[in-house]
């Protein structure tokens, strides 16, 4: 059973042990937040134009769609100004910087009626970020960047936060995600043909939850947390930014959300950076997290 608090007021050490416990938190926008999502509106609405970017699937071939996410992304990604609004998001919501550590902000679409729903859109399946070497103590960060609605938000599915389920993450290895597949999104339009963790026995979506923020509000949920992309039915892309944080001090006691099915190698953590001043995580603490199929099989 999960529970769902509302601008709660406990502390970041409070809220991240009820994060691994299952639980979600949901905040009213913040001036950074707010900031961060003008920043993706900005460059989306240049890159679509003269298009509304909400829209503009309805008026391109979904070749040229692609060509525009290709550009976008990343240059909202590598932008100077994202990592200073993420800073500013930790230090409002609480975060002490110096062991707060945080991975680059992604921004998602999720276009209407499965005209793309793969590659750089990829429409995901209900799954767990640590069957994608995600530490087990990463926290999940959401937020959209325009109105949404329920037809076209993201799912959780709480039946699933204490219930293992079988699914192929024995298969994933971040590096070799990294190295074969990342790079190649762009390139997998009709269909995704790149092997990612799904559930491999059947998948209960009733109980399903749907949160709704205002533009800037955010979502907290654990990397555990099991969460799918809503089939878009509301005739306009989703747009949202992403970003997930980790605690120095719960990394290095390998505290977290319980492991109760992830078989994955490899780790994401190197990706992180620290609040304060952007500085990486320790290469040694990495070392520690990157799994190999022999240290899987023991488990």
């Amino acid at each position: 059973m999960s529970t769902i608090f509302f601008n709660s007021t406990d502390n970041d050490d409070a809220r991240r042990e009820h994060l691994y416990n299952g639980h979600l938190f949901v905040f009213s926008p913040t001036p950074c937040a707010i900031a961060l999502c003008n920043l993706a509106r900005e460059l989306a609405i240049e890159a679509f134009a003269p298009l509304d970017p909400r829209v503009a699937q309805h008026s391109l071939a979904v070749e040229d769609y692609v060509a525009i996410l290709a550009k976008l992304k990343p240059a909202f990604i590598h932008h100077p100004k994202s990592k200073q609004f993420i800073q500013g998001i930790l230090k409002e919501s609480g975060c002490d910087l110096n062991k707060t550590y945080f991975d680059v902000p992604r921004l998602r679409s999720a276009t209407s009626d499965g005209y793309l729903t793969s590659g750089i859109a990829y429409a995901f399946h209900p799954h767990r970020d640590t069957w994608y070497s995600a530490p087990q103590c990463q926290i999940n960060w959401w937020l959209p960047i325009y109105d949404i609605t329920s037809e076209n938000s993201m799912a959780f599915h709480p039946l699933y936060c204490n219930q293992p389920i079988k699914n192929g993450s024995k298969d994933y290895n971040y590096a070799r995600w990294n190295l074969e597949s990342r790079k190649n999104a762009a390139k997998h339009i009709k269909t995704d043909t790149r092997k990612q963790p799904h559930p491999e026995e059947p998948f209960e979506l009733e109980g399903e939850v749907r949160l709704v923020p205002k533009v800037g509000g955010m979502i907290l949920f654990s990397g555990a947390q099991m969460h799918s992309t809503v089939p878009n039915t509301s005739g306009y892309t989703r747009f949202s930014i992403d970003f997930r944080t980790v605690h120095l001090d719960d990394a290095v006691a390998k505290k977290g959300a319980p492991n109760i099915d992830s078989a994955c190698t490899g780790t994401s953590l190197g990706d992180f950076l620290q609040g304060s001043d952007f500085s990486p995580i320790s290469e040694s603490l990495v070392a520690s997290y990157n799994r190999t199929l022999e240290d899987v099989l023991k488990i």
